[in-house]
């Protein structure tokens, strides 16, 4: 991989708080968002451009459905883009100090506070890990490679939703775009070289018998299909209730769904990861983790036994999220729901977690209902040369750590690219320890100055490892600004 002669600017971790001060919380699509919320979602691309002046005035880019931003880097060749994605709404958290104070947060979560943690410059606040921080990677790369006089080799993209939090439409808007737009130039088949979104990260021991650093990087992501289950009956006074009632029937139903998870099995994509994990497995797990993965049940079963996001790698899961009933304390309700959030495992489909839903409640009384749902993502492959720059980018950023493929739990803007592109990849190249993973949506989201710089040299040996031509005379990047 070529040596970048680039000297990064300072200031990553300023930026990254001004962005944070824009509160770019997400609105569900037909509800309004509240004044300030939607002058800040007005203000955030004028502040990048602020931030970033030579993105905006070198690269062509594009407002697409209303909050998506796409930027194009002409390369040499049009043929074969990289294509790298964030986000830059977020999750709400309390805004006034009592609350934020209450629910947790030690700082303000819109103030985007500069201080030291663990005695190193760190960045606090929503969105700091998800995602305005690995945005901000992406751009500082950007940034720094344009000063230096750097034109790629292929046209590099850069896609920033802003609406993933609640479904991503300006990610499906831009892949349909970039879809017509690749194959008007180059033909029927043409697609991304490479596609490169938020979900995995750099992280001690992944699993309890693992030792060491992983960078793990996500092939495929799990499906969503939110279920409402829903038991109707006869109302009345509580005085004489009947039997069969909506909310006994009704607990009934989660009771079964409790006792009985879906079976799990060993994915491609989670038998590569157990595969890549062996040589740092330690104890009787190591020694018996060839042996398990040579049988796909074993290894699966194992794994579900583990619970949590172990058991998540390997069987759909279903969380009772919500449960509605009754309108008065002495009052039997004629209706009791109850909502489920399932994440499907590949190999499986929406239709197959709603059948299997319903067979395993055996009641024709309860209704089972798909509120929303898409099914998971197709498996990219974890080995070859788009694999391989992904790690050989980990191992100049985060020299010592083993890039492992992993099966994302949640949901990405890069599943909107899986129907037409074979290399997707999920991996936002940031340290999150285990306090850090919980803080995303949750409380005292922050990420150090220097993750946040080694997002940068990830993002920069990936796009110049693709090739591409630097002036004779290297120019450093300039000072911080902004």
């Amino acid at each position: 991989m070529p040596v970048s002669p680039v000297t990064p600017r300072p200031g990553a971790g300023h930026r990254l708080a001004e962005l944070i001060r824009l509160r770019t919380v997400s609105a569900l699509h037909g509800e309004p968002e509240q004044p300030a919320v939607a002058a800040d979602f007005g203000a955030f691309p004028e502040l990048l451009a602020r931030l970033y002046p030579l993105a905006h005035e070198r690269l062509d880019h594009e407002i697409v459905d209303s909050t998506g931003l796409l930027f194009r880097w002409r390369g040499a060749r049009t043929t074969d883009p990289l294509v790298l994605m964030a986000h830059w709404d977020v999750v709400p958290a309390p805004e006034d100090q009592a609350a934020w104070t209450a629910a947790g947060w030690d700082t303000d979560p819109f103030a985007g506070t500069e201080h030291v943690l663990s005695g190193e410059p760190a960045v606090t606040g929503r969105g700091a890990l998800d995602d305005k921080g690995p945005l901000v990677a992406v751009l500082e790369a950007v940034e720094n490679l344009l000063a230096s006089g750097f034109t790629p080799e292929h046209d590099v993209w850069l896609v920033f939703g802003g609406d993933e939090e609640v479904g991503g439409r300006n990610a499906a808007a831009i892949s349909e775009l970039l879809r017509e737009r690749l194959r008007a130039e180059q033909g029927r088949d043409a697609e991304p070289w490479l596609v490169l979104d938020e979900g995995g990260a750099v992280v001690p021991a992944p699993l309890s018998f693992v030792q060491g650093t992983c960078a793990m990087v996500g092939l495929a992501e799990k499906g969503q299909a939110q279920v409402r289950l829903t038991v109707s009956g006869a109302g009345g006074h509580a005085s004489s209730p009947p039997p069969g009632s909506p909310i006994p029937r009704l607990a009934r139903a989660l009771r079964r769904l409790e006792r009985r998870p879906f079976t799990a099995r060993l994915n491609g994509t989670t038998s590569a990861m157990l595969g890549a994990l062996a040589p740092l497995a330690s104890g009787a797990a190591g020694r018996a983790l060839p042996w398990a993965l040579r049988s796909g049940t074993v290894a699966a079963r194992a794994l579900g036994a583990m619970g949590g996001e172990a058991a998540a790698m390997v069987r759909t899961t279903v969380a009772q999220t919500r449960l509605e009933a009754g309108t008065a304390n002495n009052v039997l309700p004629s209706t009791a729901s109850a909502t489920l959030d399932c994440r499907i495992v590949p190999g499986e489909t929406v239709a197959g977690v709603l059948d299997g839903i319903d067979h395993r409640i055996a009641d024709p009384e309860v209704k089972v209902e798909l509120l929303h749902g898409h099914g998971p993502s197709d498996e990219s492959p974890a080995e070859g040369d788009r694999f391989a720059a992904l790690g050989a980018a980990v191992g100049t950023s985060w020299p010592g750590a083993t890039t492992v493929p992993y099966l994302l739990m949640a949901a990405t803007d890069s599943r909107h690219f899986h129907a037409w592109c074979r290399h997707v990849y999920r991996f936002a190249p940031l340290w999150m320890d285990d306090d850090q993973r919980a803080s995303i949506h949750g409380e005292n989201e922050w990420v150090s100055v220097a993750s946040l710089e080694r997002g940068e040299r990830f993002h920069r040996d990936l796009i110049t490892g693709r090739g591409g031509r630097f002036p004779d005379s290297a120019v450093t990047a300039p000072g911080g600004q902004g």
